[in-house]
This record gives structure tokens, C-alpha cells and sequence, in this order.
């Protein structure tokens, strides 16, 4: 193992051979017994050992942690999101794999403490066992950003891996979980366009680059100015030519960071829809938000019927289309007579489709329920509905219910499994081919792009935010309605029943919003585009193209470390180096 992993050395201790008897391999006499191995420590106790060791690079990194939290909405200092990237990169460079995995966990673990704080709601316990879990995709990202920081172009490798961590994170275990990525804390930023040609995994990796470029820059800069020091400072100062690649790595960061103004946003319009958003409000925010049965329902009736008096004094024009979030109404309307009777009260009094948010008993499969988004017609009734593909594993359904409820109490809250949907939410809501997507399905990419590719013409995001209301929850999820509406060139309608309700333009900005746990009604004119961005048309492939060159990177660092071991004895202390690095 070389010096650099920290570890006291070892002094070697070989046994003087006896008159005329060659020592053996190993450095001992003939006949005499070799002593037993010493036991190696387990992993966990030279992770332990490595984090004392550790400890001031480790309290950077969990500041840097908690400065990327703060990147992401409500606090939306976006610029945090590149300097914690720089941080991480910095402090991991040439570090072993065991102390990059040290520093990746150390700043993890604080940065999603800080960033799902709003599932205090539910408890604590479930803020600090999801951030560990998500917190070990970041300590193998430490791992990697240690032992390729040893490579050539290394920021560019970095990029990669942080890309590869995203890809794995969104996807595992049980259908993965996209909250924290780099992207979405650029959703109103000059990366943002770039998700026009790549979508989120392109702004990451964008991110993820100027950051790494920048340490790139500062390790440069400190490198140099350490050799000054250890000259005393009295020799002459640096040429300027030293100093090139430290201004070499900056003026690329920078290069990266503006290269979204260079992408095209397409915003013009082939139609226009006009729209309401209904918000009717819940009774209270919290695990309770739903109040006794019929409230939320006859909440959006009540805010409906006020849309259409307003509609007939002349004090709003009248729409072309009603949007309703999800979970709107609270019963089953087609199993209880007085939900379907107050839905068809509230599109009769409006007069237009209404896309009722509801959820549904599966019509086959006993104790299951469906999220769906239904069309109501003023004449013909409920028609064409979409079903929530990525039900959210323990607030939708129970994985392992029968062996994990006999020990978690809670889960009893969840009585009824919710049953996923096998097709994508293109509906024809009155003369608006819209592309339904209901609450967390708006981070998952493909979910959102196949909708778009399937002839979509602007996006609906029913949500129900009322569980985690003032949480900055909402606002999180309304970054990423943001962030989709460049990269799909749609424009995004968001509704919750107590908010944020918003309408988004193509181009991601924000052009309505409604307040929190209010009754609100939105109406504007929605763009319809039909024609489709690059990253619409190479779908995954560059995510997959940047995580498969990270991937190849590390893997090269142990095929570099046999290598340079084969050379002179010269070159085999760097080997070395390498080698040690690697474990």
C-alpha cells in the first residue's frame, strides 16, 4: 500500500540466518516456524480508521455536502451546486478508493439530511434511513472520483462518474429514487438549455464538469503555491507558463457553464389551449391532509362552480379545459353515487372537460387501487383515463408487506396497494392533446419523455403535495416541472390540490403560481408544440454513453497500475502507488 493511504509504515522484521543457513523466502531461517498472518482488520474498521484519519478533509466534505443541499429549491443558490462538486473533486483527488468512499459518504449522508428534511412529516427515522441508503451511491461515487482523479483528463472522468451515480441511484432499489440530482438544481440556470440535447443526465453532467474543473484549477493553483513555500518563499516567483494550467482548467469551467446559451430553446406555438387550474384545498397539511370523505372533492366543486358564475358575469373567459390535481376526489366515482354525482355537477356548471385527479378500485384484482387520471365530459361522463405507472414503494404500495408489518406499525397506513399503469398518459382533454403524469413520475425520464413521444402536446403533473405542505417539497417538485419543460420544448402544467399549482412555459419559466394551502384558480393561455427536441429523439443514450465512459475509466486505473508496474524498477514505486490506491 503506498504512503499516500495515511497509514503508519511498517517496519519489516527479517530473522538473521544461522551459521552458514540461507534464509527463506520470506526472511526466515531454514526449519524455523513461520509466524501466523496477522489479521487483517475488517472492512467496516479500516473505514472507521480511515474517517479519523480523515477527520478535517471530512468536515469539509459534509460542509460541501450541505452546501449542494442548499443548491436545490426552497434556498435555490444554484451556484453552490458547482462549488460542492469542485469540493468533492478536490478532496478526493489522489486519495485511495477506501478514503474517496470515506469522503463520497461523508458528504452524502449531510447533503440529503438537509435536502429530504420534509419527510419529518412521517417521521425523523424515515429522513435518516433514506439518506443513509442514498447516501451509499455517493460513497461508490468517492470511490471512483479517488482512483481516477489518477488518470489523465480526470475532471472529464468525474463528470462521467457522476452521471454513472445518477443512472444506478434513479434506477435501484425498487425503481430507484431521482431526488437530489445535480440537474435539479439547474432548472432555471445557464446549464438548463442543455437539457434540450441530453436532458437531466446532460445538465449534470455539465455541472458535474465545471465543478471538477474548477478543482482541476484550484489543485493546480495549490500544487504551485506549495512549491513556492517549500522554497521559503525567496526564490523567484513562478514563471507565468506554470500558472497556465490552473488558468487552463478555469477558462474551461467557465467555457462549460456558458456553453447552455449556445443550445436553442424552442418556444413557438402551433396552438394555444385555454386553460383553468382548480386548487380547491385540503383540511389540514400533514399525514391527515384528508379530512372526512367527500371534503377534498366537494373542495374542488365548490372552487369549480365559483370558476363558472365567474365565467358568466364576464369577469373570467370562459375555458377551453378544467384541470383537476391528483387525488381530487377522495372516493371511488365510479363505485359511490355521491362522488359522481358532484363531478358531474362541477362539469356541467363549467360547461368544458374536466381531468378529474381520483383514486380508482382495480375492476379485477381484489384490494388494489389505481391512480388515475380520468376525462369527464359535460356530455358523455368519465372516458379515456391514465393510471400511475411508478407507484412510490412504502407511500403507495408495501414491498415485503406480509414480513416487514409484523415489526412496522406504520405501514398499516398504507391498508391497499396501488396497482401500476401500463401505458403512457396521452389523453385528449377537449381540443388539447395533453400528456398526463401524476406527482413523483415527473423525475423519472423516461416516464416523461415516452409520454412526449407518444404525441403529447403540452405536459399535465397532477400532484398531491398536501402530505409535506411547507416543506419546500412543492418547490422542489415544481423545479423539476421546470426543468422538463425545456428539455421536452412543452409547456407544464402543474396541479395540487394545496399547492403549488403553477402553469410553466416551454422555455421553463415560471409564468403562474398559486400560494400553499389556498383555493385558487389559474387561467392562461397553454402553448401546444408538436415538434420534438434532441434529447426527445436520442432518449437515454447519452446518459448511458457518459456513464459507460466513467465506468471504463475506473476500470482502466487497475489495467494502468499493472502496467506501470511492468516497467523499470524506476517506475514501480508509481505502480505501486496506483495499485494501493486501488484497493
Amino acid at each position: 500500500m503506498s504512503s499516500q493511504d495515511g497509514d503508519a509504515a511498517t517496519p519489516r522484521v527479517i530473522a538473521q540466518p544461522s551459521s552458514g543457513t540461507p534464509p527463506r523466502p520470506g526472511g526466515t531461517t531454514a526449519g524455523a516456524q513461520e509466524p501466523p498472518p496477522a489479521r487483517r482488520p475488517g472492512r467496516l474498521r479500516r473505514l472507521g480508521a480511515a474517517a479519523r484519519r480523515l477527520w478535517p478533509a471530512s468536515l469539509v466534505a459534509a460542509l460541501a455536502g450541505v452546501a449542494l443541499a442548499l443548491a436545490f429549491p426552497p434556498y435555490d443558490l444554484w451556484p453552490l451546486s458547482v462549488l460542492a462538486v469542485a469540493a468533492l473533486s478536490f478532496l478526493t483527488r489522489g486519495r485511495t478508493g477506501r478514503q474517496g468512499a470515506w469522503l463520497g459518504f461523508a458528504f452524502g449522508f449531510p447533503f440529503f439530511l438537509v435536502l429530504l428534511k420534509w419527510l419529518n412529516t412521517i417521521g425523523w427515522d424515515v429522513v435518516v434511513g433514506l439518506s443513509l441508503l442514498q447516501a451509499l451511491f455517493l460513497m461508490v461515487l468517492g470511490s471512483g472520483l479517488a482512483l481516477t482523479s489518477r488518470l489523465p483528463l480526470w475532471p472529464l472522468w468525474a463528470a462521467c462518474l457522476w452521471v454513472a451515480e445518477e443512472l444506478v441511484r434513479d434506477r435501484q432499489p425498487l425503481g430507484g429514487f431521482p431526488w437530489g440530482r445535480l440537474a435539479f438544481a439547474n432548472t432555471q440556470t445557464p446549464f438548463t438549455p442543455l437539457a434540450a440535447l441530453g436532458g437531466a443526465p446532460l445538465v449534470t453532467f455539465a455541472v458535474a464538469l465545471c465543478g471538477a474543473l474548477l478543482a482541476w484549477a484550484g489543485w493546480a493553483g495549490w500544487r504551485l503555491a506549495a512549491e513556492h513555500r517549500a522554497a521559503g518563499g525567496r526564490g523567484e516567483r513562478p514563471a507565468p507558463r506554470r500558472a497556465l494550467p490552473a488558468v487552463g482548467a478555469a477558462s474551461l469551467a467557465a467555457a462549460v457553464g456558458l456553453s447552455g446559451y449556445a443550445v436553442p430553446v424552442g418556444t413557438d406555438a402551433a396552438d394555444t389551449v385555454r386553460i383553468a387550474v382548480v386548487q380547491g384545498n385540503v383540511q389540514q397539511p400533514g399525514m391527515d391532509f384528508l379530512g372526512r370523505p367527500m371534503l377534498i372533492l366537494n373542495n374542488h366543486v365548490e372552487a369549480t362552480e365559483q370558476l363558472a358564475a365567474d365565467v358568466a358575469a364576464g369577469r373570467v373567459e370562459q375555458p377551453d379545459l378544467v384541470i383537476w390535481p391528483e387525488n381530487a376526489s377522495d372516493l371511488d366515482p365510479y363505485k359511490y353515487p355521491e362522488a359522481r354525482q358532484a363531478i358531474d355537477r362541477a362539469v356541467a356548471a363549467v360547461g368544458v372537460p374536466i381531468l378529474v385527479g381520483a383514486l380508482v378500485d382495480h375492476p379485477t384484482k381484489e384490494g388494489y387501487v389505481e391512480n388515475q387520471g380520468i376525462v369527464w365530459d359535460p356530455v358523455t361522463g368519465p372516458g379515456a383515463s391514465y393510471t400511475k405507472q411508478h407507484p412510490v414503494p412504502f407511500g403507495e404500495y408495501v414491498p415485503f408487506r406480509e414480513q416487514l408489518s409484523t415489526f412496522i406499525s406504520r405501514l398499516e397506513r398504507v391498508p391497499r396497494d396501488f396497482y401500476p399503469g401500463d401505458h403512457t398518459g396521452v389523453l385528449d382533454v377537449g381540443p388539447a392533446r395533453l400528456g398526463d403524469v401524476i406527482c413523483f413520475e415527473v423525475a423519472y425520464d423516461g416516464i416523461v419523455r415516452d409520454t412526449v413521444n407518444a404525441g403529447a402536446r403540452a405536459l399535465v403533473i397532477q400532484t398531491n403535495n398536501a402530505t409535506y405542505g411547507r416543506t419546500g417539497q412543492p418547490e422542489q417538485q415544481l423545479a423539476m416541472s421546470s426543468l422538463r419543460a425545456v428539455e421536452h420544448g412543452r409547456a407544464v402544467v402543474t396541479a395540487a390540490p394545496s399547492g403549488l399549482s403553477a402553469i410553466v412555459a416551454p422555455d421553463g419559466t415560471v409564468e403562474q403560481v398559486t400560494e400553499e394551502f389556498t383555493q385558487d384558480v389559474l387561467v392562461g393561455e397553454l402553448p401546444l408544440r408538436d415538434a420534438r427536441t434532441v434529447a426527445d429523439r436520442v432518449g437515454a443514450a447519452p446518459e448511458w454513453a457518459l456513464a459507460g465512459l466513467g465506468l471504463l475509466a475506473w476500470l482502466a486505473v487497475p489495467v494502468r497500475a499493472r502496467g506501470r508496474t511492468g516497467r523499470g524498477r524506476g517506475e514501480q514505486g508509481d505502480g505501486a502507488a496506483d495499485a494501493g490506491a486501488a484497493r
